[in-house]
């Protein structure tokens, strides 16, 4: 059954188009975000008034959405505040100092430590486990904020949660959605995302040299709010190295419980953030003594200033883009025809029933549905639908099943799942206190040229 495309449909790739024009341009992207969520709401229900409280509902709902994420950067920029004011930092990063000695070194330390953590725990809490510890060692080896950023966030967001080889939760869907074993899904995705790491991580790393070299971004400590807070003379060097110990501990013994307990995504991350609140309080009290309970709360609200000033300019573009998923009917009431899956869902599953079926165009057709699905920030909502489309094509053209379904998820992941959805890499540019946008701009173009190589080699794959 070919797929009902109404006016909101149409809207919403056109304002796609603004958006993503607005950014290639540099531009700030909230007005037409605001004005796009409006002619949503006023087209769907009519009604001026509902109109204008849609934008105050998407608001809240991105808000919403997004709390998890802002509550443990906030935190963890708290207790980040408190390692430096106490000189615990300097002692912590020693180790490392010795080893990064360059911004090559740096940036791909940093990165395959994230791939390897993100496989087991997913990118949110590796992000939060290694930004305050190994962000400023880059700093001093030389690499900017933005590179550490894009290291984190390529090899985590990127290579570790499109083929989700541990875990498996991706696979599992898509899998499902496409009748075939998850094992099969894995062994396919393997060789795609190898290509598709190796390829885009050479291309961000390559093109980030030139502009280091080319003086377009300098390697400086300006990146990373912890740098601009003074060491103070608040502990003894013995009570330094302790902490410098104890608290890598802590956050290994947090490490060992999410393996023993199973815990992943939001349930890891709320574990994360309490023992970075424990830490916090801990700190504060040693090293401030009568003045700590005052001092703990002083910090928790510099973190929190910190977090709502990196996510303000996000709220907006998130309240648009949810509005392609479930967060419609939610904000905006049962107004989609009664066939939809979401619009992202249902302009996915219009390109794929208006194409012909040859295993070139089967390929470049998964990978644009991927894209499209992607584009709620979330990677994961249009997996199933990639997976539903690739057994059709596969049926279609005597098969290739599992290599379209494993494109097809790759794609939605790193597009959706975080390096150029500025709200979904939020976590990586945040800890690093540089701009999504700004981040998402940087990926865009070695993302890119990573997808067409992954698409032309998952060809020969079919």
């Amino acid at each position: 059954m070919e797929m009902e495309l109404t006016a909101l449909h149409w809207i919403y790739v056109v304002f796609i188009a603004l958006i993503i024009g607005f950014m290639v341009k540099r531009r700030d992207t909230t007005l037409i975000c605001i004005i796009g969520i409006f002619l949503l709401a006023l087209v769907a229900t009519g009604s001026l008034a509902s109109s204008i409280s849609g934008i105050f509902n998407s608001f809240i709902f991105a808000i919403t959405e997004l709390m998890s994420t802002i509550l443990i950067i906030s935190i963890i920029v708290a207790m980040s505040t408190v390692l430096t004011k106490s000189g615990i930092n300097d002692v912590m990063i020693a180790p490392f100092a010795k080893f990064i000695k360059n911004p090559t070194l740096a940036f791909w330390v940093i990165g395959i430590v994230m791939m390897m953590i993100s496989w087991f725990f997913w990118p949110s809490p590796a992000v939060a486990l290694l930004g305050a510890v190994l962000l400023p060692v880059a700093l001093r080896a030389g690499l900017p904020a933005l590179g550490v950023a894009m290291a984190m966030n390529l090899f985590g967001h990127g290579i570790a949660l499109s083929g989700d080889f541990i875990i498996q939760a991706a696979p599992k869907l898509t899998g499902d959605a496409a009748s075939i074993p998850v094992g099969d899904v894995i062994a396919a995705s393997i060789p795609l995302v190898i290509t598709m790491g190796v390829v885009t991580t050479l291309s961000a790393f390559i093109l980030l040299k030139r502009d280091m070299k080319l003086g377009r971004i300098k390697a400086d400590n300006e990146g990373f709010v912890q740098d601009q807070t003074i060491s103070e003379n608040l502990l003894t060097l013995g009570q330094k190295k302790f902490f410098a110990v104890f608290i890598p501990i802590a956050f290994l013994l947090d490490v060992v419980a999410l393996s023993i307990l199973k815990l992943q995504g939001g349930d890891a991350t709320a574990l994360v953030g309490g023992t970075a609140v424990f830490i916090l309080l801990i700190l504060s009290l040693v090293a401030h003594k009568q003045q700590g309970l005052e001092k703990s709360t002083g910090y928790l609200i510099q973190g929190f200033q910190f977090g709502f000033k990196v996510f303000g300019p996000v709220i907006p573009i998130a309240a648009f883009f949810y509005l392609g998923d479930s967060g419609f009917n939610q904000i905006i009431g049962d107004y989609l025809p009664k066939t939809s899956l979401g619009i992202v869902n249902d302009l996915g599953a219009a390109l794929a029933a208006s194409v012909p079926l040859t295993k070139e165009i089967a390929a470049v057709t998964l990978t644009g549905i991927g894209a499209i699905t992607g584009l709620d920030g979330s990677g994961f909502s249009g997996i199933s639908l990639a997976g539903s489309v690739a057994k059709l094509f596969g049926t279609a053209i005597g098969g290739g099943t599992a290599t379209l379904t494993a494109l097809g998820q790759i794609t939605a992941i790193w597009v959706g799942g975080g390096t150029l959805i500025p709200w979904a890499l939020i976590p990586a540019a945040a800890i690093c206190n540089v701009s999504p946008f700004e981040l998402a701009r940087r990926n865009l173009l070695p993302v890119t040229i990573g997808l067409a190589v992954t698409t032309i080699v998952a060809m020969f794959l079919i």
